[in-house]
């Protein structure tokens, strides 16, 4: 079937929610989600958003710029930063106006606390910069702009994959899609593209992320000739819950939660001797491997959160979600017993690379992709860089998701109509048809098993180039065993086998440009950690990477925008 929208947006979580309510005024937006849009993983954020408010103790955004760059290692792009971190307040102001529930502090100013990294006086003490609604921040945002898209009559083509993007002379023009529920592929012509497709976590066999975060996004930028920037910087979050993976929030941590090794002491003392608990994540995961590699974790596996001498009261009343799933998986009161955590994949920093207004940028120079725009996750306009300190991702999905639904409006203001052939769809249905039609001795999910397992002991915590080495010969054997799949499912709708088949290409391409791109990187920078090059080396690689699908992948580089702080050791 054909469809017409003046901007389609890929995905429904906050970044996709937040550009389609600021352009739908002046635009007819149409949002395609591969889920129900309120099962977005953006509902799974618990802790909080960043936002320089002062309501608990003094604060302001130079701060707060000041902990985002030391918290990248100085690779994030420092204008970008500077536009998030002053835009913040707003953020939260517009929030509350819409409806969203945050906690009160007994003022009744909207509560902050302390999260990771976050600091008052460039790094002298944390700060209470972190504003939430008790452990369940990402939900309540997440069903707000869900609302406030039906008010405003959003079109929603839900549990849709997108299969393809559609460009006609170089510019992006829609999208083709595969309904679940009729089995139909769909040509949905646009003006404006939006991918704010969320993450790639379901690449690792460890992670917080849902089963729906598959790269989809990632995948169909790089088939289309766009590279992908910074992939080698995976954020592993330092508490998942043992041995599931399942998100600990750093919330815990924020009101005072506290890692403890079999010995009962407070390890992280010993490296961030003075923000502890609340160092960036990066730094807490190594300290947590360290721990356990050297013979002081539990059963030589996990450490302890300890949140116990935190009071039932405060506990279900800051913590309630995170309590419940602890009691529901594990069986284990927080109240009364330490929560056992080990670290957990979590987000990435790198991406589709863009400007500070969403566009999508096709080489090292700049060149802007006319019709394409990226935000939320699945985007890299490197505000992260190395690291993301806790509580920036629900703010660079909100800031950079409206600041690209105005650069749409103005897009399509300025651009005619045109239209497209029916010749992507021809072409999709070809490689569905393939797909279908091959007889294949391998099993998806053998290959998809075997893909995260390789990149969980080749490319997480601690890296070196013997691993990457061989897991990019392992990746690229998958890759050619992928080419003989079979899908025993010949159906039309409601065909999870074969969207499972069509991630997994995705995937395989993902996986090769992360160990790649971490191969290329001889320094540790970051949630990237060589322990062949130990140290930061700002002399070859204060640089982002970004990645081509050519003949074969090619690695090139582009430099850093440095404004305001200059590099310096990262200390705490």
């Amino acid at each position: 079937m054909n469809f017409q929208h003046d901007i389609i947006i890929v995905g429904a979580g906050l970044a996709g929610l937040r550009a389609a309510v600021e352009c739908v005024d002046r635009a007819d937006v149409a949002v395609v989600s591969k889920v129900l849009p309120t099962r977005s993983h953006s509902g799974a954020a618990q802790g909080g958003i960043a936002a320089s408010l002062g309501n608990e103790e003094e604060d302001n955004w130079e701060w707060h710029m000041f902990d985002t760059v030391k918290g990248s290692d100085y690779l994030a792009d420092q204008d970008a930063v500077e536009i998030m971190v002053r835009d913040a307040p707003r953020v939260i102001y517009e929030l509350e106006h819409m409806g969203v529930p945050f906690s009160r502090n007994a003022a009744g100013k909207i509560a902050q606390r302390n999260f990771g990294g976050h600091t008052q006086d460039y790094g002298k003490r944390p700060v209470k910069r972190a504003c939430h609604a008790s452990d369940r921040t990402g939900r309540v945002v997440l069903d707000t702009l869900f609302d406030q898209c039906l008010r405003k009559n959003v079109k929603f083509y839900q549990e849709q994959y997108v299969l393809s993007l559609v460009f006609e002379e170089g510019k992006c023009m829609g999208v083709v899609t595969y309904d679940l529920s009729s089995g139909e592929l769909n040509l949905i012509a646009a003006r404006a593209v939006l991918l704010a497709t969320g993450g790639c976590g379901k690449i690792y066999k460890t992670t917080s992320n849902g089963f729906a975060s598959t790269g989809d996004g990632f995948g169909l930028a790089y088939q289309s000739g766009i590279p992908l920037q910074d992939m080698e910087f995976i954020q592993i979050h330092p508490t998942g819950l043992y041995p599931l993976g399942i998100l600990v929030s750093e919330a815990a941590r924020g009101e005072g939660g506290i890692l403890r090794n079999k010995m009962g002491e407070r390890f992280m003392e010993r490296y961030a001797p003075t923000v502890k608990d609340l160092a960036p994540r990066d730094i807490v995961s190594r300290s947590i491997l360290t721990e356990v590699k050297e013979g002081r974790g539990f059963d030589r596996d996990y450490v302890h959160l300890d949140l116990m001498h935190l009071g039932e009261e405060r506990i279900m009343e800051k913590l309630w979600e995170i309590t419940s799933f602890v009691r529901i998986y594990l069986g284990i009161d927080p109240v009364k017993d330490p929560i056992p955590v080990l670290p957990t994949i979590h987000y990435i920093m790198g991406g589709i690379p863009t400007d500070s207004e969403g566009r999508v940028f096709i080489d090292e120079k700049g060149t802007v992709v006319q019709g394409l725009f990226a935000a939320g996750e699945c985007a890299c306009v490197s505000v992260h860089g190395g690291n993301r300190l806790g509580c920036n991702s629900l703010l660079d999905l909100l800031v950079f998701g409206r600041r690209s639904g105005i650069a749409m409006k103005q897009y399509i203001s300025e651009s005619g109509t045109s239209t497209i052939s029916y010749e992507p769809l021809k072409m999709v249905q070809a490689k569905i048809d393939g797909l279908l039609d091959h007889k294949g001795k391998e099993k998806i999910d053998d290959i998809r098993r075997m893909m995260q397992s390789l990149m969980m002991d080749r490319c997480s915590v601690f890296r070196n180039e013997g691993g990457l080495k061989k897991g990019i010969e392992e990746t690229r054997s998958l890759k050619e065993r992928y080419r003989d799949i079979n899908i025993e499912n010949k159906g039309p709708s409601y065909n999870y086998e074969l969207m499972e088949a069509i991630e997994l290409g995705h995937q395989l391409e993902l996986a090769e440009v992360i160990l790649l791109s971490a191969l290329n990187r001889k320094e540790s920078r970051g949630a990237h950690f060589r322990d062949d090059f130990p140290e930061r080396d700002d002399t070859n690689y204060l640089k982002h990477t970004l990645v081509f699908l050519n003949e074969k992948p090619d690695v090139r580089y582009k430099p850093v925008k440095i404004t305001r702080f200059k590099p310096q050791p990262r200390n705490y």
